[in-house]
Protein backbone atom coordinates (compact mmCIF):
# COMPACT_ATOMS: atom_id res chain seq x y z
CA UNK A 1 0.00 0.00 0.00
CA UNK A 2 1.40 3.37 -0.95
CA UNK A 3 1.06 6.53 1.10
CA UNK A 4 -2.34 8.22 1.33
CA UNK A 5 -2.65 11.59 -0.37
CA UNK A 6 -5.09 14.14 -1.74
CA UNK A 7 -4.98 15.87 -5.10
CA UNK A 8 -6.93 18.68 -6.71
CA UNK A 9 -6.91 18.22 -10.48
CA UNK A 10 -8.01 20.97 -12.85
CA UNK A 11 -8.69 19.73 -16.38
CA UNK A 12 -9.22 22.28 -19.17
CA UNK A 13 -10.28 21.98 -22.80
CA UNK A 14 -13.38 20.41 -24.29
CA UNK A 15 -14.31 18.63 -21.08
CA UNK A 16 -17.92 19.67 -20.43
CA UNK A 17 -20.84 18.01 -22.20
CA UNK A 18 -18.68 15.03 -23.21
CA UNK A 19 -19.29 12.67 -20.23
CA UNK A 20 -16.02 13.75 -18.55
CA UNK A 21 -17.40 13.71 -15.00
CA UNK A 22 -18.95 10.28 -15.46
CA UNK A 23 -15.69 9.02 -16.97
CA UNK A 24 -13.83 10.39 -13.93
CA UNK A 25 -16.24 8.82 -11.44
CA UNK A 26 -15.99 5.41 -13.13
CA UNK A 27 -12.18 5.38 -13.11
CA UNK A 28 -11.91 6.80 -9.59
CA UNK A 29 -14.26 4.16 -8.19
CA UNK A 30 -12.39 1.39 -10.03
CA UNK A 31 -9.19 2.66 -8.38
CA UNK A 32 -10.81 2.78 -4.92
CA UNK A 33 -10.57 6.56 -4.60
CA UNK A 34 -12.93 9.02 -2.90
CA UNK A 35 -13.82 12.60 -3.78
CA UNK A 36 -15.76 14.35 -6.53
CA UNK A 37 -15.68 15.81 -10.04
CA UNK A 38 -17.60 18.96 -10.95
CA UNK A 39 -17.99 21.31 -13.89
CA UNK A 40 -16.77 24.85 -13.35
CA UNK A 41 -18.79 27.87 -14.43
CA UNK A 42 -16.30 28.83 -17.18
CA UNK A 43 -17.71 25.95 -19.29
CA UNK A 44 -14.23 24.68 -20.20
CA UNK A 45 -12.90 23.28 -16.93
CA UNK A 46 -13.62 20.28 -14.71
CA UNK A 47 -12.35 20.30 -11.14
CA UNK A 48 -11.57 16.99 -9.44
CA UNK A 49 -10.78 16.45 -5.77
CA UNK A 50 -9.59 12.90 -5.11
CA UNK A 51 -8.12 11.04 -2.15
CA UNK A 52 -6.58 7.63 -1.68
CA UNK A 53 -3.33 5.82 -2.32
CA UNK A 54 -0.89 8.09 -4.15
CA UNK A 55 -0.11 5.53 -6.89
CA UNK A 56 -3.85 5.15 -7.60
CA UNK A 57 -4.24 8.94 -7.72
CA UNK A 58 -1.40 9.11 -10.23
CA UNK A 59 -3.22 6.52 -12.35
CA UNK A 60 -6.36 8.67 -12.25
CA UNK A 61 -4.37 11.71 -13.41
CA UNK A 62 -3.10 9.69 -16.39
CA UNK A 63 -6.69 8.70 -17.31
CA UNK A 64 -7.78 12.35 -17.09
CA UNK A 65 -5.00 13.46 -19.44
CA UNK A 66 -6.76 11.41 -22.13
CA UNK A 67 -10.43 11.67 -21.09
CA UNK A 68 -13.42 10.06 -22.80
CA UNK A 69 -13.50 9.82 -26.63
CA UNK A 70 -15.38 13.11 -27.25
CA UNK A 71 -13.12 15.17 -24.96
CA UNK A 72 -10.14 17.28 -26.00
CA UNK A 73 -7.93 17.74 -22.96
CA UNK A 74 -5.69 20.78 -23.32
CA UNK A 75 -4.26 21.14 -19.80
CA UNK A 76 -4.12 19.16 -16.55
CA UNK A 77 -2.93 20.90 -13.39
CA UNK A 78 -2.37 18.94 -10.17
CA UNK A 79 -2.08 20.30 -6.65
CA UNK A 80 -1.02 17.60 -4.16
CA UNK A 81 -1.68 17.73 -0.41
CA UNK A 82 -2.14 15.51 2.61
CA UNK A 83 -4.97 13.00 2.94
CA UNK A 84 -7.95 14.37 4.89
CA UNK A 85 -10.45 11.51 4.87
CA UNK A 86 -13.21 14.02 4.01
CA UNK A 87 -15.03 11.84 1.45
CA UNK A 88 -16.87 8.53 1.81
CA UNK A 89 -17.14 7.73 -1.91
CA UNK A 90 -16.52 9.31 -5.32
CA UNK A 91 -19.37 11.25 -6.91
CA UNK A 92 -20.32 14.00 -9.30
CA UNK A 93 -20.38 17.35 -7.54
CA UNK A 94 -22.59 20.30 -8.45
Amino acid sequence: MSELASVKITVSGRVQGVYFRGFTVRHARELGLTGYARNMSDRKTVEVHAEGERDKLEQLVEHLKVGPPAARVEEVITDWSGHTGSYSDFKIGY
